[in-house]
């Protein structure tokens, strides 16, 4: 093969063979990125087949860092770090401390010089951000609060690592060390980079934010996709060539930096597809450069290796957690996402060989670490719910890391005829928001301490937990509510939510929100009355105003709208009276011009027991009766000689005082839309149906 055509023919089979990695994990139900490490060490010089070139993959896998970090900072800015400071900066020094400690102990367990023992500790005690971000992302957790404080302890963890591949060559390099020297060096690289940070914060926040909008508005889309590239890997090259710090740190700036900028989100949307790419790539060439045969030769050794990067480490943020009395979950957050190495590890093994402190075998072995923590890093994930449900279930042992955590005063024993809110997102806050309006009490069960403050603040009572655990939602008294939302958009959790919600409360109205077909199906079995999909709802609302700024009628985009929510909501519409709630539909929407309004019959009212013509509601009231509501039946047109009965729904066209003055004939007191299970109950309740096709 020809020597020019090297790189491009390893680019391409790596590409290959992480994305047949990647198929395969996905079949077998493993994570995607042990596929694209095992893709890597298939191309790798040590595997037969092909050989890649390993140093020009690695000098690839540096531009996914780039463009990894640059995508953390857009969405991660100083003021979320600033928040977490009284835990990220303290629990990073204390657990670099820690791992270093532990990494000397046990290279001194195999018999390492006391200057390797040193390497092995550092390169234990940084995880890699990347693989960190990666993995938050995909257990949705990245904006939790714990997703926050890992970032923010790793963003630590990265800062330190500048001043330690500073001290290293000082301290191991060649003659003595004295400590002006050493002095010199720290203080040479604190003030590089404290003017690096300086100068994105002051002229950068200034300058790029607007090159970004100039460029946007003046220059055709590819130029703002080529500056977003230019921004994120210029930016990174200026902090390494000129300040002497890593290519993280200066993309992770630029992108704190473009995040002020009106236009970060199309930043971001244009950032993804190179950030994706690149990440990939960069877990092929960490598994270009793993050699199985010296692993094999040293297996004893990558196993207990393994074993202080994912279980020790894991204990040392589990009792650092304890200590700094982070939360429960928010700890196990972190000790999950820092049990691994990465890219931090590899650089500082590299300097340990070129300073003559490690040896070939030495550094294979601490990538064979890196290699299989990261494979294994996402399922530590999955025990966060169960340890933290096992934890819960020991009040005394979950207090030492509650300690300083705020507290939420549980609901009260009394309470009743109540509406749960699970999730206090943009969905949830639009629910509790109208619900305060009709003054229905309302109690909100958020697992993100943060976002628990802000219900709180709001005034509305809080359950902050995890509601997919059965033990949460048996403190919201579901036995007596009126009615469940479950607003959160994570589908296994509504899932679980669900199913704990029927067992607690077989009778209670269930109404939740999906994301695909799949979710609808299972949501339907497990008990749930309506299912919403937010993206075909926003789908058909986009269809409906285009098609009538395009001229068409109502009932037109009405019976396009149904169609579609009839294949969005299949297996819904399986077990509901479609047709009926069609006409319906239909009706609302032939009065696309009018506002129908629900008045419901009381007991003691005029209209109780009499036909509709004994009543002379309309003679009386200027009120026109087009739709009745008795129970789950709809009747659309009604007998003048139908009797109505206390509890039917009448839907009702008028004036605004006509309304009021049937309001009064119906027995309904004040403002029918601020009694519960009147007007506003009955028009979102023929929403629902209208959803539900």
């Amino acid at each position: 093969m020809h020597g020019e055509t090297i790189l491009l023919m390893t680019f391409v089979l790596a590409l290959v063979a992480a994305f047949a990695g990647g198929l395969v994990a996905r079949a077998l139900r493993l994570p995607p990125i042990v596929g694209y490490l095992l893709g890597g060490m298939v191309v790798s010089p040590f595997t037969p087949g092909f050989i890649g070139d390993s140093d020009a993959m690695n000098q690839l896998s540096e531009v996914g860092v780039m463009f990894m970090m640059f995508s953390t900072g857009l969405h991660f800015s100083l003021k979320d770090l600033f928040e977490v400071r009284g835990i990220a900066i303290p629990g990073a020094i204390l657990q670099i401390t820690a791992g270093t400690l532990a990494g000397y102990a046990l290279a001194a367990a195999f018999g390492w010089s006391p200057e390797a023992g040193i390497m092995l500790g550092l390169s234990v005690s940084i995880a890699s951000t990347v693989v960190l971000i990666k993995n938050l992302t995909d257990a949705g957790l990245y904006q939790s609060r714990g997703g926050k404080i890992a970032t923010g302890w790793l963003i630590v963890e990265d800062l330190a690592t500048v001043v330690i591949l500073v001290v290293l060559p000082v301290v191991f390099g060649p003659g003595e060390v004295s400590g002006v020297e050493l002095a010199w060096g720290l203080g040479e690289a604190l003030v590089k980079t404290v003017a690096f940070v300086a100068l994105m914060l002051v002229v950068g926040s200034r300058v790029l934010p607007w090159l970004l909008s100039r460029i946007a508005r003046f220059c055709p889309s590819e130029l703002f996709q080529l500056a977003v590239v230019v921004i994120a890997l210029g930016t990174a090259m200026v902090a390494s060539v000129f300040f002497d710090l890593s290519v993280a740190l200066g993309a992770f700036l630029a992108g704190v930096v473009v995040s002020g900028s009106k236009l970060s989100h199309r930043v971001a949307a244009e950032a993804i597809p190179f950030k994706d790419l690149f990440s990939i790539i960069f877990f092929a060439s960490v598994g270009m450069m793993v050699n199985p045969a010296t692993l094999a030769a040293h297996l004893s050794g990558l196993i207990a290796l393994v074993a202080l990067i994912m279980v020790g480490k894991w204990a040392i943020n589990m009792v650092l957690g304890m200590v700094l009395s982070a939360g429960l979950h928010t700890t196990l957050t972190v000790a999950s996402g820092l049990s691994q190495i990465g890219e931090f590890s590899f650089i500082i093994g590299q300097t340990g060989i070129a300073l003559g402190v490690l040896t070939p075998d030495q550094y294979s072995l601490i990538l064979g670490g890196a290699v299989v923590s990261i494979a294994l890093n996402s399922f530590t994930f999955m025990i966060i719910d169960p340890l933290e449900s096992w934890i819960s279930a020991h009040p005394r042992l979950a207090g030492l890391y509650e300690r300083h955590v705020p507290s939420f005063a549980p609901p009260a024993e009394t309470l009743a005829d109540h509406v749960v809110v699970v999730g206090y997102g943009q969905a949830g806050q639009c629910v509790t928001e109208v619900l305060a309006q009709l003054e229905i009490p309302c109690l909100v069960v958020e697992r993100d301490i943060d976002a628990a403050d802000e219900a709180d603040a709001a005034g509305l009572m809080v359950l902050q937990g995890d509601a997919a655990n059965s033990s949460i939602l048996e403190h919201a008294h579901l036995d007596r509510a009126r009615l469940l939302v479950v607003a959160i958009d994570q589908e296994a959790a509504a899932e679980l939510i669900v199913r704990a919600a029927r067992e607690l409360a077989p009778e209670l109205v269930v109404v939740a929100r999906a994301d695909s077909d799949d979710c609808v199906a299972e949501l339907v079995r497990l008990g749930a009355s309506d299912v919403v999909r937010p993206e075909l709802e926003g789908g058909i609302e986009l269809m409906r105003h285009a098609l009538l700024r395009l001229g068409y009628r109502p009932q037109q985009i009405q019976d396009y709208a149904n169609d579609l929510r009839a294949s969005g909501y299949e297996a819904l519409a399986a077990r509901v009276p479609l047709k009926r709630r069609l006409a319906l539909e239909r009706l609302v929407a032939s009065l696309h011009e009018l506002e129908l309004h629900w008045v419901p019959v009381e007991e003691d009212s005029e209209l109780a027991g009499r036909t509709l013509a004994e009543s002379d509601l309309r003679v009386r009231t200027g009120a026109q009766v087009v739709a009745r509501r008795r129970g789950g039946d709809v009747t659309l047109v009604m007998a003048p000689d139908e009797l109505l009965r206390p509890g039917d729904v009448l839907g009702l066209l008028a004036t605004p005082e006509g309304i009021s003055a049937a309001e009064r004939l119906a027995g309904v007191a004040g403002d029918a839309e601020s009694e519960p299970g009147s007007t506003a109950e009955a028009t979102a309740e023929s929403g629902a149906a209208s959803a539900a096709m």
